[in-house]
């Protein structure tokens, strides 16, 4: 292990000593200087993490999440200078984090509150117009050739708890009527303008926007779905697609 290494190791494990080879311009104790510079990075990481999750941070409460969140960064260390990048995997950390065990649900909240962040942050690709996709898709005689592509933002997730709801329960002060957290739902999130959207659809929905995301015939996509949904509604799916801007091209095969 390098020096580099050692630094770094030391930095992120609150019980190693201060490397060896430190030393402080004005006499201080390089020990002491090292202990407040690594407390320094340790809380912006955890501050950073709360940023990101801070849904999942009231459902389990600060002092839990920040305790977790020390754990955390000690496996899994950043690989980025980007804060934003921070966390990608908190979500399986949590599931596998045995104190959270009476809280299955925080794991698929955080999966939902990291899909908005990478929804926020993709690629700015321009969008087709809806009316004139409207238009186009009106006029085709088969659907066999044609692909829809979708806006880089556009993402699902299943989940056997109410991800959705308990998401939007914690976006007002508003009092909310008691919900299940253990009825399964399914959501699509997507960046319309600068807005992250988050909407709850069904496995027939969610199965469709995923074959579409897959590059299949826009007929395979809806037969998937069907599979998937017998009550899957091809209109409402797709003017949920297209009413939020979800929609850059309309790729129509030979």
């Amino acid at each position: 292990m390098n020096r580099h290494e050692q630094f770094a190791q030391a930095l992120l494990t609150p019980g190693l000593p201060c490397p060896d080879g430190l030393f402080s311009r004005n006499g201080a104790d390089p020990a002491s200087r090292f202990a407040v510079y690594r407390n320094n990075v340790h809380g912006s990481l955890i501050n950073a993490l709360a940023d990101s999750y801070p849904v999942t941070q009231q459902l389990v409460g600060e002092h839990f999440f920040r305790a977790m969140a020390g754990l955390y960064i000690q496996a899994y260390p950043p690989i980025s200078p980007l804060l934003h990048d921070y966390g990608s995997d908190l979500a399986d950390f949590i599931k596998g984090f045995a104190p959270a065990a009476d809280v299955p649900y925080v794991a698929d909240v955080a999966r939902l509150e990291r899909l908005r962040i990478s929804a926020y942050h993709a690629i700015d690709t321009p969008v087709a117009n809806p009316h004139a996709v409207v238009n186009q898709l009106q006029q085709l005689s088969s659907l066999g050739n044609v692909r829809l592509q979708l806006h880089p933002c556009v993402a699902t997730l299943r989940s056997d708890y109410a991800v959705v709801a308990l998401w939007a329960a914690h976006q007002t002060t508003d009092p909310v009527a008691r919900l299940d957290p253990w009825h399964g739902q399914s959501a699509l999130v997507l960046r319309n303008g600068l807005e992250v959207e988050v909407f709850c659809i069904d496995s027939g929905c969610v199965t469709f926007i995923n074959s579409l995301n897959n590059d299949w015939p826009l007929e395979m996509a809806m037969a998937y779905a069907l599979d998937a949904a017998s009550e899957f509604d091809l209109h409402q799916c797709l003017g949920l697609l297209i009413n939020h801007r979800a929609i850059t091209q309309i790729k129509v095969h030979p």
